[in-house]
């Protein structure tokens, strides 16, 4: 019931934004949606990237900041899609400026509060769909389902005149003919059949994460259905830098260490998969966030233990939740893969075994400290992010710093 109340104030906001901005005319500007589980932000920053460096006026609306006609702006903390007020001024800002087009991160929750109602996407990707923001037995999160959750993110796909769909995401590949049936579909991925595949490692000669690879080839598929030639395209994106805290490599002397935003169990997977190939021991740093879905913490524990040496866990925006408990539902995954815990102060990064330190400062100076030359120590959950959420209060955040000030501690050393 608070749900649905809630739902239908967002919309009547949205509704009220909408005409408040933009009376009976519609906009003009081509809007490109991304949508997906894992990957919207690095193929939003990218479609920015492309158009921009093939001069077509643009703006965007993502997770870590907004570029509206060329100014930036903060969306706030822990936000990706900002309400309605703040899309429909920024898409009119645009506009005015002469903007041609504009790339909005949407999230399903946004979608299912109707926060972009009234929105004209030209576009819509959808990056793939995995277990994410599901209602646990103890009521934490949002989505009844995992269909439940998938029907969401395709209505923005059916409301846009064009879907772009990886067709290699077993989800969205059972739900192909359902969106043929909405809108005008195209495909892209690896697999034959797929409208549009590219192997980026091999055109650009380097290494690139398989779950990357998907996110480039998303965002070629939207630059290719919006005219740009494939060859500048590809042009682009020699030029392209990830967004900050994705597979960010912030130092590489003694050891490397590596801060990514990955949250989810797929988002953990890749990440930790990526980096496995180096060859080396991972030291992993992760926690999962309070007052979020539940029934993903064992199976985070379980990814991470598939593919760490070691492991400490740590807070992650526990709100109002008990941080220690968080910690204990993850460490029934990990103790699943043979790992045995070891008290804070017994914890010297040793093969199979995990700790829990809950104040995050303090689990990533451990992490650094026991790190030994070749090491690599993944820092995931938090990357780009300004607060962490504790209690009912959010305190300032800045991974980086972390990072740099424990690099202090242990080794007086810097960035």
């Amino acid at each position: 019931m608070k749900r649905r109340i809630k739902n239908i104030y967002h919309l009547l906001q949205a509704i009220v934004a909408r005409f408040y901005y933009w009376g009976l005319n519609s906009p003009k500007i081509k809007v490109i949606g991304v949508t997906g589980t894992d990957g919207k932000t690095t193929t939003t920053h990218l479609i920015y990237h492309i158009l921009k460096k093939n001069r077509i006026k643009s703006s965007m609306i993502s997770t870590i900041y907004a570029t509206i006609a060329g100014k930036k702006y903060s969306t706030g903390l822990h936000v990706t899609t900002p309400n309605s007020f703040f899309v429909q001024r920024s898409l009119k800002l645009a506009e005015k400026r002469g903007e041609e087009c504009f790339v909005l991160e949407t999230t399903a929750h946004a979608i299912d509060q109707d926060r972009v109602w009234g929105v004209p996407f030209l576009i819509s990707v959808i990056t793939n769909v995995t277990h994410e923001h599901l209602k646990s037995v103890g009521g934490y999160d949002y989505f009844s389902s995992l269909t439940n959750y998938l029907y969401t993110k395709l209505k923005l796909l059916f409301s846009s005149k064009t879907a772009v769909v990886n067709c290699d995401d077993p989800l969205l590949f059972e739900s192909l003919e359902e969106i043929k049936k909405r809108t005008r579909t195209v495909t892209y991925g690896f697999k034959e059949g797929c409208d549009y595949t590219l192997n980026f490692s091999s055109v650009l000669k380097k290494k690139i994460p398989k779950f990357n690879e998907y996110n480039f080839l998303a965002a070629y598929a939207v630059c290719r259905e919006l005219g740009i030639p494939k060859e500048k395209i590809i042009d682009a994106v020699r030029t392209f830098h990830l967004p900050p805290g994705r597979v960010e490599l912030v130092y590489k002397k003694r050891f490397e260490i590596y801060i990514d935003f990955a949250h989810t169990i797929n988002g953990i997977r890749n990440i930790l998969i990526y980096l496995g190939g180096k060859g080396k021991r991972i030291i992993h740093v992760f926690g999962a966030a309070g007052l979020r879905d539940r029934t993903k913490r064992r199976l985070m524990g379980e990814e991470s233990a598939k593919r760490s040496n070691s492991i400490i866990l740590t807070e992650e925006d526990y709100r109002t939740e008990d941080p220690y408990l968080i910690a204990k539902e993850i460490g029934k995954g990990i103790k699943r893969w043979g790992f045995r815990y070891v008290r804070p102060e017994d914890f010297v990064g040793e093969d199979k075994t995990y700790t829990i330190i809950i104040h995050r400062m303090d689990a990533i100076k451990k992490a650094i400290c026991v790190a030994k030359r070749g090491d690599l120590v993944v820092l995931t959950g938090k990357s780009h992010e300004a607060s962490l959420a504790r209690g009912r209060k959010e305190y300032p955040w800045n991974e980086k710093k972390a990072v740099e000030k424990a690099l202090k501690i242990c080794y007086n050393e810097t960035l």
